[in-house]
């Protein structure tokens, strides 16, 4: 949280900053916002001001400097540094001086974008993303991540939009199509003038002024004791009113159970679900929705469980319980993506999410069928052949585990995921020691300790070697 002091300082730089933006005194007033910027990395005005000067610094030539190339350089990696130890407020601060340069560079902006989001600061996340998917109009990622930042806002239809355009630019990416799905069922939901039932036609909508004051009803309501439950007063009410008034409409159902989850009301959320279901005629999207629920709600009690073990580690009934509930949720998962990759059967994501589940229980050879396929989608193929090599592995088939991991070595990146980055140079490096290839297992443990020196025995195992 910016403090007063900051933003009172910040807001006199943006001043001074656009004194000498009036007087094209471009390299003064970029120094002023930045520093507005760094006081008060919330405020969307500030970066926008600052992009905005930095385009006429350069012309609006679209490439921006063409003596920072070198300096870029040296801040990208250091972004990189930066998002390893997931410092966001530094990710920020270098995304933000390099932008200084280059204020077209899509990965600086997506780099500013995805620190803003880490901080909680969501308007110029968003700003961030749209900046980068103007200079690179290719990128999925940009899309889906705005897209999720959009959707969080209650902004639907744009949040539809770039899952639109992330399906269009990735037509087998599952988790594209059932977002476009759900999120054009609740633009339906909520079409009317409201977002959920606060904005149904027989809502009041709310002025700025109207904003915290209570109404006569609510005050006479309050004073009897009783919930608010007049039209615009609830929307719990206005909703169950709705089906009252139209029991068979599935889409009043949807609405209450949008309600209730965001609510983190699971178990009314998900009776209201399972109306809506069978008054669709069992539609599948529906159906998907119920299932999600059941898993969050299995989630749910897997947490507390744990949470309750963990305050007294000595207590065999709640570590009973952990165990049962654990078991009982990755049932319950494995049924639902079974469906799932029977009813996607091109979407390798859940493939691989299945084959993750059968790992778990040791289910070798249905994760090795599963994970053969989802090797095939290029995004998470090196996931998938790691996961396939630990397959090979447990089951004895040395040559096949070791010929897995050397496939997925090569695209695998200590800064983009460290984890499997490891365990992959791990586990190789223990196949060639076993085979007593000292120097490929000497070469794989080092690359391990020369980015995390305590990770598991492989310091010990090399020492050993």
């Amino acid at each position: 949280m910016t403090s007063d002091r900051n933003k009172k300082i910040a807001a006199d730089c943006w001043r001074r900053g656009n004194e000498a933006l009036s007087k094209e005194n471009w390299d003064y007033s970029i120094e002023m916002f930045t520093t507005a910027v760094k006081l008060d990395p919330e405020a969307l005005l500030y970066r926008q001001t600052k992009r905005g000067a930095e385009r006429k610094k350069y012309g609006d030539n679209n490439s921006g400097s063409k003596m920072g190339v070198l300096k870029l350089a040296g801040l990208k990696t250091k972004i990189k540094n930066s998002r390893r130890k997931k410092d966001w407020a530094s990710v920020d601060q270098y995304a933000e001086e390099g932008l200084t340069l280059n204020p077209w560079d899509a990965g600086l902006n997506a780099d500013m974008a995805e620190a803003c989001q880490n901080q909680g600061y969501d308007d110029p996340a968003i700003f961030g993303f749209k900046m980068a998917i103007e200079n690179d109009k290719a990128n999925k990622g940009y899309y889906t991540n705005l897209g999720e930042l959009l959707e969080e806002k209650g902004e639907f239809k744009q949040a539809r939009e770039c899952w639109e355009m992330a399906f269009k630019l990735d037509p087998m990416d599952g988790e594209a199509r059932s977002k476009v799905t759900a999120l054009m069922a609740t633009e339906t939901r909520v079409r009317g003038g409201y977002e959920g039932a606060e904005k149904s036609s027989g809502v009041k909508r709310q002025s700025a002024y109207d904003e915290g004051r209570e109404t006569r009803e609510q005050r006479h309501q309050a004073q009897k004791g009783g919930a608010p439950d007049g039209p615009g007063q609830s929307v719990e009410a206005d909703l169950q009113r709705l089906i009252r008034k139209e029991p068979e409409n599935k889409d009043h159902y949807l609405k209450l159970g949008d309600f209730y989850r965001r609510d983190g009301k699971l178990t009314e959320a998900k009776e209201n679900y399972e109306k809506a279901y069978e008054l669709s005629g069992k539609d599948t999207n529906i159906g998907e929705q119920v299932e999600d629920i059941d898993l969050e709600q299995l989630k749910e009690k897997l947490t507390a469980a744990k949470d309750e073990f963990n305050r007294d580690r000595k207590n065999e009934e709640a570590k009973k319980r952990v165990t049962l509930i654990s078991k009982a949720l990755i049932k319950r998962e494995i049924e639902i993506f079974t469906k799932r990759v029977e009813r996607y059967p091109a979407d390798m994501r859940i493939k691989f999410e299945l084959a993750q589940r059968f790992i778990r229980l040791k289910k070798w050879a249905q994760a090795i069928t599963l994970l053969q396929q989802s090797v095939k989608d290029t995004r998470i193929s090196s996931d998938a052949l790691v996961a396939l090599g630990k397959c090979f592995y447990a089951e004895g088939k040395k040559e096949l585990a070791k010929r897995q991991f050397e496939k997925a070595l090569p695209s695998l990146s200590p800064d983009e995921k460290p984890d499997i980055y490891k365990e992959a140079h791990y586990l190789i490096g223990r196949l060639y020691e076993e085979s007593k290839e000292k120097e490929k297992a000497e070469d794989h443990y080092s690359e391990i300790l020369a980015v995390d020196y305590d990770y598991r025995d492989a310091r010990e195992r090399l020492e050993g070697l």
